[in-house]
């Protein structure tokens, strides 16, 4: 413990000292150098002021108690809950903001516009009789965004209860304005009150089971993470990558990005993109951000595959060539490729998608079995190629029965270095980075988690708290598996991207990544959710998952 009371989640002989309002955590786990902790709300961090120059009043650093467990050789899970005693948030109307979606020109609205609209916005409520406050809303410590003020927010009243906030906004919204009700402990620029964290180490060195990515033996399923964790026998197991949640957007349970298991490419990257590699059954895990180049080849003919597992046409979080409206990472976002070339693995069980367009089926040499209209399923030990387009014409005049359809499979990080995939590895990937070699460097804007131009896309993703999971790796090579609890007000917020970051500093990552959050993040230990996931209805059905499961499994 420290002079707070607070224990550290890695173990009880880190300590912490206060540092002109940051948390300084000596990193435990035999690591020398410190790190720091930017504490939301205290000095140096950000903190939305008022234009009248009313600042938030200072508080003490968030204090901790830690419990630990130790659910087997080399795997130990800590939970504590991060409290600031001196923070009370509340319930808020908050304007929105007129904006357009850059992509498609669309109106649509901003949780925060420019200096002259929020002035003339806070003019017109004076005038209906409100009483609004101007808020200064910076850009958190991203890489790849600017530095400074990012927009300007108003808001009318501090309510207690989220009904009254609501009969608040009701009466905003009858004088003519867009509101939005809000919990304010979940603004990144203020103190949250607090979070409840879970942080599983995993020790290679110790530890003689296996971690992997795992999508159940069906890309085109979906299951809770705990429901997986059983039926291996897992020790510890967490949610993975962002998957299709809908039928408008492709196969639900499909993964929207790259993912590998037991060695299979079982989908593509949309562009560069985090993930955490799980090299030898996760005893040499990593975080990088990989491409994929896939190429189908005919004779001396090649084309370019341009998805594995996932409805053609369709490009859940775009960033492929060709992809309308953007071929670059754009979160949450369907993009559509009029030409289209996807391949089908025999982990892809669902029906396969029907439509126009050409279809062949290969055995497991890669010779043409049969070509023709789209449908049916994937032979065991086979696979089959679906082209829209373009992609059909080519696949029309290459599928004569017996010829040869091989496709190739490349995949690289941002250095060039090829990833080469034994049959122990496995790949769950996700968005953004959060840590590389050592230092925060979130690149949010790069892999499309918000846009510095458009700010009514991914402001809520990226700098309000949410629930989430996170995954790192130290200097010694220890995986760090984490899960934050979010939307929950009053009981526990969540974390902004930055905090996710600072947050898997101060643990030791020297490489983090955000995975899928909101109402997906889970974490089990021993077959039991641990946390309290967000979603009203419980534990979520998700695509992949990362398991952590003892030598000698059940099956």
């Amino acid at each position: 413990m420290d002079e707070y009371g607070a224990q550290d989640p890695r173990g009880a002989h880190a300590p912490r000292r206060i540092l002109r309002g940051r948390l300084t955590v000596a990193v435990a786990f035999g690591l020398a150098a410190a790190v720091t902790l930017a504490v939301p709300g205290v000095a140096g961090a950000h903190t939305p002021v008022t234009l009248t120059g009313t600042a938030a009043p200072a508080s003490a650093s968030p204090q901790a108690r830690w419990t630990t467990e130790t659910v087997g050789p080399g795997v130990q899970v800590r939970t504590g809950v991060l409290r600031n005693t001196r923070v009370t948030p509340v319930w808020t109307v908050t304007l929105q903001a007129p904006a357009v979606n850059r992509l498609t020109g669309a109106a649509t609205w901003a949780p925060v516009g420019d200096r002259a609209w929020a002035g003339a916005t806070q003019e017109q409520l004076s005038a209906a009789g409100f009483e609004p406050r101007v808020e200064r809303v910076v850009w958190d410590g991203y890489a790849d965004t600017p530095r400074g003020t990012m927009g300007w927010r108003v808001r009318v009243g501090s309510y207690a209860t989220q009904a009254a906030a609501q009969t608040a906004s009701q009466a905003v919204a009858a004088a003519g304005f867009r509101t939005a009700v809000e919990w304010t402990g979940y603004d990144g620029g203020q103190r949250a009150d607090r979070e409840s964290v879970h942080v599983a180490v995993i020790d290679p060195d110790r530890f003689r089971g296996t971690v992997a990515g795992t999508h159940g033996g069906d890309v085109a399923d979906r299951e809770t993470t705990s429901s997986v964790a059983v039926r291996n026998g897992s020790l510890l197991a967490v949610n993975g990558g962002f998957f299709i949640t809908a039928d408008a957007d492709g196969v639900q349970g499909t993964v929207a990005g790259i993912a590998a298991y037991d060695g299979e490419l079982e989908s593509m990257a949309v562009g560069s993109r985090a993930a955490l590699i799980l090299a030898d059954g996760g005893r040499h895990p990593r975080i990088a951000d990989l491409s994929t180049t896939v190429t189908a080849r005919a004779g001396s003919s090649a084309y370019a595959v341009q998805g594995i597992n996932r409805l053609p046409g369709k490009v859940r979080n775009c960033g492929r060539p060709g992809a309308v409206p953007t071929a670059l990472p754009r979160h949450d976002t369907t993009c559509a490729l009029p030409d289209d070339l996807v391949k089908f693995t025999p982990r892809f069980r669902a029906a396969l998608p029907e439509g126009a367009g050409t279809q062949v089926v290969l055995d497991a040499r890669d010779r043409v079995v049969s070509a023709g209209p789209r449908g049916g399923t994937v032979p065991a030990g086979g696979s089959v190629l679906q082209g829209i387009g373009g992609a059909a014409d080519w696949l029309t005049a290459h599928s004569r029965a017996g010829e040869r359809i091989s496709v190739q499979e490349d995949i690289r990080d941002t250095s060039g270095r090829r990833v080469e995939l034994g049959a122990h590895d496995s790949i769950v990937s996700a968005a953004p980075t959060l840590v590389k070699n050592g230092r925060i460097a979130i690149d949010a804007a790069t892999e499309g988690t918000l846009d510095p131009l458009d700010l009514s896309f991914g402001f809520a993703w990226s700098n309000v708290r949410q629930p989430r999971t996170l995954a790192g790796v130290d200097a010694h090579g220890r995986l760090l598996l984490v899960t934050v609890d979010g939307r929950q007000p009053g009981v526990s917020e969540g974390f902004t991207l930055a905090e996710a970051a600072a947050f898997m500093r101060s643990l030791g990552a020297v490489q983090a990544l955000n995975l899928d959050g909101g109402g997906s993040s889970a974490m089990v230990v021993g077959g039991k959710v641990v946390n309290i996931t967000s979603d009203a209805t419980g534990e979520r059905a998700v695509g992949d998952t990362i398991q952590v499961v003892p030598a000698g499994p059940r099956r």
